[in-house]
């Protein structure tokens, strides 16, 4: 059974298509790239997933449990919005940490935020916060940023802040994480390390969604490849034929151009 399943998701700003008849389901523990020139509706797609854009229409179901469907009245989409958006972790182009907090409170701030909601914080508020620190170590380890847990953003490189984000991301145990293009903004040399990071995720068997420009790891990362252009999917399947062998001749261009650039 499919962990995420979108059905037919469309979305219009004004006059203008972003998304149409956007249809796909993604696996538990399968990684799905994402690839298409920029204003195909990549990042849209990704910002209705988690919410932050509401679809005009469609359905998008997490373990069978319907979180949207655009034929609800607003009030029912809308319920518990915040609950729903826990299902998905985001990854921005850009880190969007706190600058007034280091590398472990950025981390952690959700997991507090919401442990100070439960019935049972005053009465166990310490072993509560230390569990939440410890996690929040955890993270950082895995992203091999141990000895920067108390470190600023901006005494952090562009690659270590984003090993930041992808942490914070992770902190909420999320079913699903999304990446979105999440190496452009670092420099080419940094670009190496936040790619292995995502290498080791996919390894672990992470669910991900990933918007990439970076063909040659699509293809060696990824379960599955979706083309999009101009708001539609134009094709999907394995990576190596989508990017190596494309059926569509809309895919064979982007990709020709792409390798021309």
């Amino acid at each position: 059974m499919a962990i995420l399943e979108v059905t037919e998701i469309e979305k219009h700003f004004g006059n203008t298509r972003v998304l149409e008849n956007v249809s796909f389901s993604l696996e538990e523990g399968n990684a799905l790239a994402i690839i298409g020139s920029s204003g195909s509706g990549k990042t849209t797609l990704l910002r209705c997933l988690n919410f932050l854009e509401t679809p005009d229409r469609g359905v998008i179901t997490v373990r069978g449990e319907k979180l949207f469907d655009a034929s609800l009245p607003a009030k029912e989409r809308e319920r518990d919005l915040r609950k729903k958006r826990l299902h998905f972790g985001m990854v921005f182009q850009s880190f969007h940490l706190f600058p007034q907090y280091t590398a472990l409170e950025n981390v952690t701030l959700a997991e507090l935020l919401l442990a100070k909601e439960r019935p049972d914080f005053k009465q166990r508020k310490r072993e509560i916060m230390e569990e939440i620190d410890a996690h929040g170590r955890e993270l950082l380890e895995r992203m091999g940023l141990s000895e920067r847990s108390g470190h600023y953003p901006h005494q952090l490189s562009g690659g270590q802040q984003q090993r930041v984000a992808i942490a914070r991301a992770l902190a909420l145990k999320p079913d699903i994480l999304c990446f979105d293009e999440p190496t452009s903004a670092l420099d080419p040399e940094l670009t190496g390390e936040v790619l292995k990071v995502i290498r080791g995720l996919a390894q672990q068997k992470t669910t991900m969604i990933i918007v990439t420009h970076e063909m040659a790891f699509a293809r060696d990362v990824a379960d599955q490849v979706i083309f999009m252009d101009e708001g539609v999917i134009v094709e999907q399947g394995d990576p190596r034929q989508v990017i190596d062998n494309p059926r569509q001749e809309r895919t064979k261009q982007f990709l020709a151009r792409y390798t021309q650039g």
